[in-house]
């Protein structure tokens, strides 16, 4: 397998040059303040190297030993706990934090490029700063100013780590059904009890305290999702003077054996009246929890990103060093027994899918962050309101297409491989079992299609869809005039009309029977999605084309080359989704036979 290298070449590419993000931090007061462009560099550049030099390293290893449980103790593979030091020694858990509180306040598009070198390396290490950081931000925009400053900059060190323990064994997508209580105490804390399940790095040895925020229920909440409140837990009490006081009541009753990500631990976690202090209101918890969950679901889909893009790597290699038969056309090195296979038609058609999925994925995941930073940083109250609307809107997109696609481009690359690429020296089965859960946790992806088409299409009866077809319309009218673009804006544009065509279509017909927008949920995203990485492509050749005529790097001829490919052989498929999706969920709801 080949080794992991981080795309800096492609990541200063999107943010330079598509998206021309400095502009964007420039016109953020709030952040034009903390950010640098040599500080921007330093960041990439650092992060590349710990990514491949430290982390990559340990990819393979820690699979194959995975995590140890022992009277509720677990131990991380070998390797981690030197590589979390050095991670925290650099600052890195921090990096997107408050500086009130002692984070780095560095934007989202930046943190977004960290967060695909980290989880492209190492996933199973990766998830330990991701839930970390997501922990953070709820802490710091919902608890009282003394929980912050107890827990964030011990936090933002690294010195201690976050956990999110939301779902229970009988209470998943509806948490609305969680069990877990929490009763109050005389000093304003809270007896927490109750089991979760599925809690990733809920224990280790790498910090030395973990802080859970836990999904509970106060007595006589209301029921259902409205009843739900959330509290700070730590694994240590925490003194008044900042020092780690005895353990509390909690403990992690076993870890569970995965298909994937096994270099870390995912924990069931069993809290006896473990001491804890709301964040948030009462009953308002679910509300706390979404707060980062905006972050966390962008996260997820960068993960597969990473995936992605290392077993694009892997396959690139392979495919110019495996020798299999003659080209079709002839003899192409004449000199060996046979021709690399990059030569036959089928193995350019794999790699150049993976690449548009996986350079499209990222640029789509910087446009989702830049909403973010909007959101964010902006002092302009119609400006963050648009934002806040765009990012409702692409948020399940980037959770469930980019994921879906990153497991289609990591198949893919173990079927360049043939049979090495089941085989488990070479890393591509490897890749395909950690991607995988990419599609279930933060939110299953066909609940993140249902949330697409059922809340933020179908409820705003079209309202945010069309802030999003605007803003690729005003792009195609802007460059109508650029005969190197033209190839690229007719069918872009007719992608657009045609997903505005079937989102009026299902609009129309949900108001008659509700289960049309449950029948349409999965390829409407898919036809989103593909038309979304439209626009990308469309936007990168805008970038590439100017530059193309004697580039010697084939950098950006590269990017034409693929936009072409995209818009020739993926695109298109967006005309097959909009035909299933106006078949209605009649066949699907049909009364099932006893013998199906």
């Amino acid at each position: 397998m080949a080794d992991y290298q981080a795309p800096l070449g492609d990541i200063r590419f999107i943010l330079n040059e598509v998206f021309e993000i400095p502009k964007l931090w420039e016109s953020l007061p709030k952040l034009a303040e903390n950010i640098e462009p040599d500080t921007v560099d330093a960041i990439l550049e650092e992060a590349g190297k710990i990514a491949g030099s430290v982390l990559a390293p340990l990819n393979r290893s820690a699979d194959e030993q995975g995590c140890n449980w022992e009277a509720g103790e677990v131990t991380a593979p070998e390797g981690f706990r030197e590589a979390y030091q050095t991670f925290v020694d650099g600052g890195w858990n921090g990096l997107g934090g408050n500086p009130e509180f002692g984070g780095m306040g560095m934007p989202k598009t930046l943190v977004a490029q960290f967060e695909e070198m980290i989880q492209g390396s190492n996933m199973s290490f990766g998830l330990a700063p991701m839930l970390t950081a997501g922990a953070c931000l709820a802490i710091d925009a919902h608890a009282s100013q003394d929980l912050k400053k107890k827990y964030l900059p011990e936090m933002y060190s690294g010195i201690w780590s976050g956990a999110m323990d939301l779902t229970e064994p009988h209470a998943g997508t509806d948490l609305g059904m969680i069990r877990t209580k929490a009763e109050p105490n005389d000093d304003g804390s809270f007896r927490v009890t109750g089991t979760k399940i599925f809690i990733t790095w809920g224990e280790h040895n790498m910090a030395d305290n973990i802080i859970h925020l836990v999904l509970a229920k106060l007595p006589n909440a209301p029921e259902g999702p409205k009843g739900i409140s959330l509290f700070l837990v730590p694994k240590f009490l925490v003194n008044d003077d900042g020092a780690l006081g005895q353990r509390n009541n909690l403990s992690c009753g076993s870890i569970e054996k995965k298909m994937g990500i096994k270099g870390s631990a995912t924990c069931v976690m069993n809290f006896d009246g473990a001491k804890g202090w709301l964040v948030g209101d009462e009953n308002r918890g679910l509300a706390a929890m979404f707060t980062m969950m905006n972050y966390e679901r962008l996260g997820v889909g960068i993960q597969g990103i990473g995936a992605a893009e290392a077993s694009l790597q892997s396959a690139r290699k392979y495919a110019f060093e495996r020798i299999q038969s003659r080209a079709p056309t002839g003899a192409q090195r004449p000199e060996k027994a046979a021709d690399p296979i990059l030569v036959h038609p089928d193995v350019r058609r794999m790699l150049l899918t993976m690449k548009c999925y996986v350079e499209g994925g990222r640029a789509f995941s910087t446009y989702v962050a830049q909403w973010l930073d909007i959101v964010k940083y902006a002092e302009d109250d119609e400006r963050r309101k648009y934002a806040e609307g765009m990012v409702a809107l692409l948020t399940p997109v980037a959770k469930a297409f980019l994921t879906d696609r990153a497991l289609d481009a990591c198949i893919i690359g173990q079927q360049v491989f043939g049979g090495h690429g089941f085989i488990r020296e070479w890393g591509q089965e490897q890749l395909v079992r950690d991607c995988r859960i990419t599609q279930i946790y933060e939110g299953a992806n066909g609940i993140q299609a249902l949330d697409l088409m059922g809340r933020k299409v179908v409820g705003s009866q079209g309202t945010l869809l069309k802030q999003f077809t605007q803003d690729v319309t005003n792009f195609i009218d802007e460059n109508s005039g650029e005969e190197q673009l033209r190839s690229y804006l007719e069918p872009l544009n007719a992608a657009i009309e045609r997903l505005d065509e079937v989102t009026q279509h299902i609009i129309m017909r949900s108001a008659e029977n509700p289960d049309e927008i449950g029948a349409a949920s999965v390829d409407y995203t898919d036809m989103f999605g593909l038309t979304a990485l439209a626009y990308m492509w469309a936007k990168m050749v805008k970038a590439a084309a100017s530059k193309a005529e004697g580039d010697i790097s084939g950098f950006y001829t590269g990017k034409l080359k693929t936009a072409r490919f995209y818009f020739d052989r993926l695109l298109p498929r967006t005309i097959s989704l909009a035909e299933s999706i106006r078949h209605g969920s009649n066949s699907i709801m049909a009364p099932i036979a006893k013998e199906i």
